[in-house]
């Protein structure tokens, strides 16, 4: 039997064991490093996970004995209605429709608003905060610590900021809103410039395409779906924080819930938090049917 050998362009059998042999332990290697690092960082999890239960003094037995108070408290609220005169009840139990309608609109005003400024804050930080697609370290580092801080610091704090700057009103819950937007989905939208395909940047670059037409050209067509998902997302999120932000007086109708939890008055509690129920699940419908439809459009447009 004849033995292949390296002078007629074949490895020998000799050879191709040796490297089989060579590929089998470093595949070994690499799957004992792997598991070693998935132990690590699960200790590390279980680690942190006692560790919080430990510093937040969470309890299984509290939680059950509390829950029951929780639902009595939920119960409180509720009116009580009666067949007899169900209408009569109603009117009582949402007496101030009209005036918390019109508080409302504001709150859902305020959401859309402070969402769109945070979008516009978030779209134009989003490319230098970006690792592929700046080469300076430091427009880099200053645009991602900016986003950092805009995230980091609660929308209550901005608004008892802008209350004190600008006055009681929804203007400082907008400008709280739209900060704080800003970190957020500056964030999400430099992870999906992070994730686009290189070479339409190639090909504008190579065109002798400048930095904002590379921008334009080979990053936004390709990241636009995300950016409109993440939007949508955020102005749901948006609009229901704006109801918080009244209890610092910045407008919206969370002031007046605020003010009907301070004075006990419970029938008007569940029927504001009624009225902001079904508002967020309307607008999380209309998000959906929106962003379904920008998916379907993208979709059938790649095809």
């Amino acid at each position: 039997m004849s033995t292949l050998t390296p002078t007629n362009g074949l490895l020998s059998s000799t050879t191709r064991e040796e490297r089989l042999l060579s590929f089998e332990g470093r595949y070994r290697q690499q799957q004992f490093t792997r598991r070693n690092w998935t132990l690590f960082y699960g200790a590390l999890f279980l680690a942190a996970l006692i560790g919080s239960i430990a510093v937040s003094d969470f309890s299984i037995p509290g939680l059950i004995k509390g829950l029951p108070m929780a639902w009595n408290y939920i119960a409180g609220t509720l009116p009580k209605l009666t067949l007899e005169n169900l209408w009569g009840d109603l009117a009582e139990w949402y007496w101030g429709l009209r005036f918390w309608l019109r508080l409302l609109v504001e709150t859902i005003l305020m959401g859309f608003v402070g969402t769109v400024l945070g979008g516009v804050l978030a779209l134009a930080l989003c490319f230098p905060a970006s690792r592929n697609l700046v080469e300076n370290t430091g427009i880099y580092f200053a645009a991602r610590r900016t986003l950092e801080f805009c995230r980091t610091v609660p929308e209550l704090v901005f608004a008892l900021i802008f209350v004190f700057a600008f006055g009681l009103g929804p203007f400082a819950g907008v400008l709280a809103i739209a900060v704080h937007t800003a970190g957020s989905l500056g964030k999400l939208f430099a992870e999906v410039n992070e994730n686009v395909d290189p070479r339409p940047i190639e090909g504008v670059r190579a065109s002798g395409g400048n930095w904002p037409m590379i921008m334009r050209l080979g990053v936004v067509p390709q990241a636009l779906p995300n950016y409109a998902s993440y939007l949508l997302l955020r102005l749901e999120i948006n609009v229901r924080g704006a109801s918080a932000l009244g209890l610092v007086g910045a407008g919206g109708i969370g002031e007046d819930l605020y003010v009907a939890i301070r004075q006990f008055e419970y029938t008007d509690i569940s029927a504001i938090m009624l009225l902001l129920i079904l508002t967020t699940s309307v607008i999380d419908i209309i998000c959906e049917t929106i962003r379904h439809r920008l998916i379907g459009h993208d979709l059938a447009a790649s095809a």
